[in-house]
């Protein structure tokens, strides 16, 4: 990396990397409910305002506060004011990149361009974004010309994608703003390819996500939000903390935002979507909109739930595992191909009417469950709750469904009104239960093979007439 990127204000930055904000007459919001919430529209102004050559800016904000909508409002304000402003947004995956490139096509297809790999697949890039990219006669994706290339006011791409563009001959510093949407999804090193090669000392990056969520073990939204410069205290200068949930329903609100948020989030949902599900017939509590179906053992039974009216591209499917993913897609295939079936990481950032959480360890590893962040906006939990509840976290979310009637199954085994440990401990005490129970089967064998070893003389005794010729006694 002979052009490795090394700028503090990057990489570490502090506050001797601050600088004033420019001065921004008063904005037009393209959006107008950007101006009625007040946390979105200061992140806009902020990143509008923000002088050349600071510290990236951060717009946190947990699932369903109108991340993406904040950036790509961002993003308008600043093509609309500087048309010599270059953008470059990036995402870690192309769900997430289409998603921008599908709220910023009304710009046009002079200053959009979405930049896909030549091994994407044409069928799996949505048919309102195909004008906005550009084709080799062989029909593979590819980059047009370098001076078309950089007459784009906005290029969108994935974050590893991004390295195309230094690699055609995009010089350093051509962009002046970066933008990196989910970026708690990003390992720090996918960031930096969309930073590495391509900033400046001028450019500006901004970044949207939240740590708190799952991500990789290697964030670099999560290391800088540790950083002084990035205490939410600060609001305004590096960081906006975004509050108003508009995706879900106070039910499916209230635990995460307890357990990781604070308790700062409002619900802010329209009514006719958060309560689409409320006195549904499939829901064990006709006020409480989230179901937990308690399966254990084998896989038994495939399927036993009440038919609703709802569209497929309404309800998403989220295993933990790629084999469930494979299998529930051929399941879903032939009857249901328009429902999205993928990883936690794939639905990052997305809305579901309908949101199925698929939760089974084979092996009672609860490393890929335990994991604070998993939790999003669930509606359907499918799991054995006799592994889940090894861990607290997952067990104060159990008791919360059981106490609220969203429990289907068999009940648990525990005292859901319990205090729960938060040191956990659980799964040891299964590990101690189930060393008893071998000790016990093993003492009884032996017992066994003992009392078997004992009568084996009897046993030759009484076995020493067998086979003999029958005589009567004379």
């Amino acid at each position: 990396m002979d052009t490795a990127f090394t700028s503090d204000r990057i990489l570490f930055p502090g506050d001797a990397h601050l600088l004033p904000q420019l001065p921004v007459p008063s904005l037009v919001f393209v959006n107008p409910l950007i101006g009625n919430n007040p946390a979105q529209r200061q992140a806009v102004t902020s990143i509008v305002r923000q002088p050349p050559g600071s510290p990236p800016f951060v717009v946190f904000g947990p699932p369903g506060t109108g991340k993406t909508v904040t950036i790509i409002e961002a993003i308008r304000q600043i093509v609309a004011r500087d048309p010599k402003a270059r953008i470059l947004a990036c995402a870690p995956s192309n769900s997430a990149a289409d998603l921008i490139a599908l709220r910023l096509t009304e710009l046009g297809a002079e200053k959009v361009f979405r930049f896909y790999v030549p091994s994407r697949f044409k069928s799996r890039v949505p048919d309102e974004l195909l004008a906005f990219t550009h084709m080799r006669d062989d029909q593979h994706f590819s980059v047009p010309p370098i001076p078309i290339l950089k007459k784009f006011h906005v290029v969108i791409t994935t974050c590893v994608s991004a390295s195309v563009v230094q690699g055609v001959g995009i010089p350093r510093g051509h962009y002046s703003h970066i933008f990196i949407d989910e970026a708690g999804q990003a390992t720090e090193p996918e960031a930096m390819i969309s930073i590495k090669t391509i900033v400046d000392n001028d450019t500006s990056i901004i970044l949207s996500g939240d740590p708190k969520q799952l991500g990789p073990i290697i964030s670099y939204l999560e290391r800088l939000m540790g950083g002084d410069i990035y205490q939410v205290h600060k609001n305004g200068q590096t960081v906006v903390k975004l509050t108003k949930n508009f995706r879900s329903h106070r039910a499916i609100l209230k635990f995460p935002n307890e357990h990781f948020y604070g308790g700062e989030l409002e619900e802010c949902g329209q009514p006719q979507v958060i309560n689409t599900f409320i006195n549904s017939p499939l829901l064990p509590s006709p006020k409480f909109p989230i179901i937990f179906h308690s399966m254990s053992g084998k896989d038994d039974r495939e399927a036993a739930t009440k038919r609703i009216r709802i569209n497929d591209d309404d309800i998403g499917v989220i295993a933990p595992y790629h084999a469930q993913v494979l299998r529930i897609r051929r399941t879903l295939q032939a009857k249901a191909d328009g429902v999205k079936v993928g990883s936690a990481e794939e639905f990052q950032g997305q809305e579901r009417k309908v949101s199925s959480f698929v939760e089974y360890d084979l092996r009672h590893t609860l490393g890929f469950v335990a994991n604070p962040r998993r939790f999003n906006a669930l509606l359907v939990v499918v799991g054995d709750p006799e592994v889940l509840s090894l861990d607290p976290l997952w067990r104060e979310f159990l008791n919360y469904v059981h106490t609220n009637g969203g429990w289907k199954g068999a009940p648990p085994s525990w005292d859901t009104s319990a205090p729960v440990d938060g040191a956990g401990g659980y799964d040891a005490q299964v590990r101690e239960l189930a060393i008893a129970d071998m000790n016990d089967f093993t003492q009884r064998m032996e017992e066994l093979t003992l009392a078997g070893s004992a009568n084996d003389e009897n046993a030759e005794a009484l076995d020493a007439g067998v086979d003999r010729p029958w005589r009567e006694t004379e």
